[in-house]
């Protein structure tokens, strides 16, 4: 993979095989589009609702409590074994609802989030949307 950040302008722009003072033509950035395909992440889908929920139990701290709530139960010791279970049960809806609500909000700033960006096409400088 090309270490971008280390060439110098020429090089990137050679690299690229675009030209400085006219940038592509038309037709090699529609060929570029057909060839690479649109500039934008590869949406991957998000976790189901029961994911998310089983997710919480497998943190490394609620296996500990668990763990501590077998034993304390083995050990005969009622009480503390069902307050460590409730910690347990709140610590896991406390981090599904912030997991929900995070991505909740990812979504909702993905979708305000419509950059443009401005090319240089057959000498000529244009604003056109980011992807």
């Amino acid at each position: 993979m090309t270490e971008w950040y280390k060439q110098s302008l020429e090089q990137t722009i050679e690299s690229l095989g675009t030209d400085w003072e006219q940038g592509l033509s038309e037709a090699a950035a529609q060929r570029r589009l057909q060839e690479r395909g649109p500039n934008e992440l590869i949406e991957q889908a998000g976790k189901s609702l029961l994911q998310m929920l089983a997710a919480q139990f497998t943190e490394t701290m609620v296996v500990i409590l668990i763990v501590a709530a077998v034993v304390s139960g083995l050990l005969g010791k009622t009480t503390e074994t069902i307050a460590i279970l409730a910690i347990v049960l709140m610590f896991a809806i406390l981090g599904f609802v912030q997991e929900y609500r995070a991505e909740r909000a990812m979504a909702a700033l993905k979708k305000l989030a419509v950059p443009n960006v401005r090319v240089r096409r057959a000498g000529e400088v244009q604003e056109i949307p980011a992807r």
